[in-house]
């Protein structure tokens, strides 16, 4: 074609010409204005890089803004823009590093000099790969030129103004993947991360912090100027460092032993100063913890005072003077204050425990002391928890008393239906619920506190129990220890010393030697003493005796002590096998009366 660009009619006759319908709608001009002195359309921006004269890669267009391709001119071809109602054509997707393009649709009678004439005006072509079968590959100098290649595409090309089906073309460009493009790709991306590593690295060494200076060598000057430091609390760890390299680069010989040793010697020193230093940080500790101690002993004092003033205006004779709001703030901060003495109770008995696991020996044997103040600690938690009981209860009768008296002005006024009354109501019940649950609480907490010192009592009464019994088995060794002594003495001796003393022995003797005298196999202990004990249902001579000589309630061990110390009347014999084994006690009067 040789007509100019900007003749409508040329244009329109190129488009019928390609088969292709013209842009023109019934009523509007084709193209837009067209200005005669600038040589250009007016209204449409230079967006389009394949124009003639412009080789720049055009502004970035705005979404909403179509994009209007023109006709290309070249010496040998023309390129005849596609129908922009069309969408636009599909590419795969971009291989990186991509720097090849694929040509489709070339015309038959296409040449490489026609496609190095319509693809030059991208950039810088290195290759161009010819097939036979109407495509082409090429390669460019730059990854942005293929997009500018990219914009060519759906364009329909014509050789001349010739209008044979083997001059014409529609040209289908997409992305390419060739090796050379991976290759200076990956090569690309290689030089990338050395430069990142480099600069890695050079910022690591610029934030590492210095090395530490060298350690001179050994010799008389710099070993005097060390001694002093080691002297010095300020300059100790330098100075220590510094011996301790020349040890061990083994600076020590037979002519420096003696300084070494001195420089050994000072560090030595050193651990006493270090000691008392030590010392005096552990004192300043302990005053501290003293003080905090205190003060955290005041503090609950105060907050003891608060909770009782809580707990006095909660009773029942100042209760009932309050308001309702009044009411809920004086609980709330009760609970609050109640809560904040817990915790600070719990800190103080804290640091009591970790005094008491430092304690001595000495201070263990005084563990009877504590428990004894645990025990008033807990007498007096059960009372406040009894108080506290108390309080609650007036508090819920308060609040019942209240509900009642709603209920009988509702009842009076025929207001049953009122909305405010019945969220009373409601919040009245919840709140009697809720101080119902607190003294159930209270209540069972109380309940353990009992539990609790009940323990504590029966433990001491099985305690006190556990003494009298072993008094009473000291009295009982010491008795049977005494008999046993007396048997042993001579016949002579027990001549003169009778093992009957009294009256009231003797006529248990005779008792006795009676009842066993009718068992000739023996009876036990325990029998003997409970005939002896019978004999109150059988008023006879003999037990009116025993009692009026006061005889009545007869002891198991003095009875037992007595047949033991008259041997040649009485004598035990073990009988039984296995656990039927048992002690009997038989009559031998009249053998020893054969023996005498």
């Amino acid at each position: 074609m040789t007509l100019p660009m900007s003749d409508p009619t040329a244009w329109a006759t190129a488009m019928n010409n390609l088969g292709m319908a013209p842009l023109g709608i019934a009523g509007q001009p084709i193209l837009p204005d067209f200005d005669p002195a600038l040589g250009m359309m007016t209204g449409i921006p230079p967006i389009t890089p394949m124009m003639p004269g412009l080789g720049i890669v055009p502004p970035p267009i705005p979404p909403d803004m179509p994009v209007v391709k023109e006709i290309i001119h070249c010496k040998s071809c023309t390129l005849f823009p596609p129908n922009p109602n069309l969408p636009p054509p599909a590419t795969r997707e971009r291989p990186p590093g991509c720097k090849t393009v694929f040509v489709g649709g070339l015309p038959e009678n296409g040449t490489e000099q026609i496609i190095v004439e319509v693809f030059e005006q991208c950039g810088e072509i290195i290759a161009i790969r010819k097939s036979k079968k109407n495509f082409c590959h090429i390669r460019f100098a730059e990854e942005y030129m293929v997009d500018k290649a990219l914009y060519l595409s759906g364009y329909r090309i014509r050789l001349g103004s010739s209008t044979d089906k083997k001059d014409t073309g529609r040209l289908h460009v997409d992305f390419a993947q060739a090796r050379d493009d991976l290759y200076e790709w990956e090569c690309k991306q290689r030089m990338l991360a050395r430069e990142e590593r480099h600069r890695r690295r050079m910022e690591e060494e610029r934030l590492r912090p210095p090395s530490p200076p060298p350690v001179v060598h050994y010799s008389d000057h710099e070993c005097s100027i060390v001694a002093e430091k080691l002297k010095d609390d300020s300059k100790f760890s330098e100075a220590v460092q510094t011996l301790l390299t020349w040890i061990e680069r083994g600076e020590v010989n037979r002519r420096s032993a003696n300084n070494f040793y001195s420089m050994i010697q000072s560090a030595n020193s050193h651990i006493r100063r270090l000691v008392n230093e030590k010392a005096a940080h552990e004192k300043d500790m302990e005053e501290a913890k003293e003080k905090f101690k205190q003060a955290l002993s005041g503090i609950l004092i105060q907050f003891e005072q608060i909770v009782a003033v809580y707990h006095s205006a909660s009773k029942q004779k100042a209760w009932d003077h309050f308001t309702k709001a009044q009411r809920k703030n004086i609980s709330v901060w009760c609970k609050q204050a109640e809560e904040i003495r817990n915790i600070h109770n719990d800190e103080l008995m804290g640091i009591r425990r970790e005094e008491e696991m430092e304690m001595s020996d000495d201070e263990i044997e005084e563990t009877t002391e504590t428990k004894e103040s645990e025990e008033s600690a807990l007498v007096s938690q059960a009372e406040a928890l009894k108080e506290e009981n108390d309080s609650l209860r007036w508090q819920l009768d308060a609040y019942r008393n209240e509900v009642e008296l709603l209920k009988q002005e509702q009842g009076k006024a025929h207001r049953e239906d009122d909305p405010g009354k019945e969220q009373q109501l409601k919040l009245l019940q919840q709140a009697l619920q809720g101080m119902q649950q607190h003294l159930l609480k209270v209540q069972e907490e109380y309940k353990r506190k009992e539990a609790e010192l009940e323990k504590i009592k029966d433990d001491k009464l099985q305690v006190e129990k556990m003494l009298e019994n072993l008094k009473e088995k000291e009295n009982c060794a010491s008795r049977l220890c005494t008999s046993s002594q007396e048997s042993d003495y001579p016949p002579e001796k027990n001549m003169t010393s009778s093992p009957i003393k009294s009256e009231r022995e003797a006529l248990l003797v005779g008792i006795i030697s009676t009842f066993l005298h009718v068992h000739p196999f023996g009876a036990s202990i325990e029998y003997i003493c409970s005939y002896l004990h019978r004999l109150d249902n059988k008023p006879t001579m003999c037990f009116f005796y025993l009692t009026r000589s006061g005889l009545i309630p007869i002891c198991t061990s003095d009875v037992e002590c007595l047949m033991s110390r008259l041997q040649h009347t009485f004598k035990q014999e073990m009988t039984g096998v296995g656990a039927s084994l048992e002690k009997r006690w038989k009559f031998c009067g009249f053998e020893g009366l054969k023996l005498t």
